[in-house]
């Protein structure tokens, strides 16, 4: 009986889990060259859900982004749908042509960011602001690019290995 549960449990933990790799989309165009795109001013709108899927924040936001060559100075400020303002700066390295490596303020240790065809997918823990703690939430980003001027981006966040809130943004390049 054990075993069978223990394969039930398995089954369940791996038939949820995302298989989605950023090589799948190797071969599909509009290529997203994540330094081309997020250069220059880029407005976006999004959504954050709970778990269970309602809306409980909106936000718009304002990129400006400026490559030198080698790294990627990508300054984001938020303005949350509750009057919030928030800020990041992210400093994005090309490692070559599918790999990145990214750091900011907020994230523990460096992101990790793979980069095919029209997707970008980014890999980071982020200190998420819950109540007078900084939380560590791991953040699943993709961004898919629509056409030179539209991308969208769905970022999936867990805490031990449980989802806990999905994101949804649009992004619009100036």
């Amino acid at each position: 009986m054990k075993k069978i549960l223990t394969f039930i449990l398995i089954i369940l933990i791996t038939g949820c889990a995302n298989n989605m790799k950023p090589t799948d989309f190797k071969d599909q165009k509009p290529r997203l060259v994540i330094e081309e795109y997020l250069s220059g001013n880029v407005k976006a709108w999004g959504i954050l859900q709970n778990r269970s899927g309602k809306v409980i924040r909106q936000f718009s936001a304002d990129l400006d982004g400026k490559w030198d060559g080698e790294q990627l100075i990508l300054d984001e400020k938020f303005n949350w749908s509750d009057g919030e303002i928030q800020t990041r700066q992210w400093q994005i390295k090309k490692i070559d042509q599918h790999n990145y490596e990214g750091t900011a303020g907020d994230v523990v240790g460096k992101a990790k960011g793979f980069s095919y065809g029209p997707a970008f997918k980014f890999e980071y823990v982020l200190l998420v602001p819950i109540k007078g703690k900084n939380i560590k939430i791991k953040f699943d980003d993709w961004i898919f690019k629509q056409d030179e001027k539209v991308a969208i981006n769905r970022a999936t966040m867990t805490k031990f290995g449980f989802k806990v809130a999905e994101l949804t943004v649009m992004f619009v390049k100036n």
